[in-house]
């Protein structure tokens, strides 16, 4: 046991919880956005699929999964500021002169990224989930409240820069959690890539469709 928090305290071992956390996270993402895309089915479906999540092991199972989303958060956000603190902690002093050579604007922004998305976290939750920032929120009719929120034309324009900024962190995020797992070698780097950035479109076309669809009368 005596291992564990010298695993832990190692730069590897932050690395390590930040990919298996940040994988929890982003299975949880592809999964929200495929449930959501019974909107499209009408609000018979997309009601009857949120009554089921909430019937799940007659209730436990909504709260057991946000009690493990939440904690995979927490460790994911730790090991962002401990390995960003122990970066700052080597160079003290800034380059006089600093020009990107290997890193991409995804990569620089990670953290300015996190930041933003867990302030929309936030308000998605008050949103869509308490309804205490919802024009016309009603307990059980995820369709109705999905329809009227999105029908506000900023609240549709923030959800959908929030999923701009969402893909970028998802696009560089899946690449270095891939990375991160062993798939670092040359011969597997370019199939990462890929994989990273057909992920965050999916998910990003998923869910920018939603408010869209909204915006455009598509869904009503």
């Amino acid at each position: 046991m005596s291992r564990v928090p010298a695993f832990l305290g190692s730069t590897v071992g932050k690395k390590v919880v930040m990919a298996l956390s940040g994988a929890l996270l982003f299975g949880f993402v592809l999964a929200h956005m495929a449930g959501n895309l019974q909107l499209y089915l009408g609000p018979h479906a997309l009601n009857a699929y949120s009554e089921f999540l909430h019937e799940v092991l007659h209730g436990a199972g909504l709260w057991i999964a946000r009690g493990v989303l939440l904690l995979a958060a927490a460790l994911h956000v730790w090991a962002a500021t401990a390995l960003t603190l122990e970066n700052r902690a080597a160079r003290p002093v800034g380059y006089r002169r600093w020009q990107a050579r290997t890193s991409t604007l995804a990569s620089r922004s990670m953290r300015l990224s996190g930041v933003v998305l867990f302030a929309f976290i936030v308000f998605h939750l008050l949103h869509l989930t308490v309804g205490t920032v919802h024009p016309s929120f009603e307990t059980g009719d995820v369709y109705h409240n999905v329809v009227a929120g999105f029908s506000v034309v900023p609240v549709s324009l923030f959800y959908m820069g929030a999923m701009l900024l969402l893909g970028s962190h998802l696009q560089h995020g899946v690449w270095s959690m891939l990375r991160t797992l062993g798939l670092g070698h040359p011969r597997y780097e370019r199939l990462a890539h890929r994989a990273a950035t057909v992920f965050a479109t999916v998910v990003v076309a998923g869910n920018v469709s939603f408010p869209l669809a909204v915006l455009l009368g598509i869904v009503r």
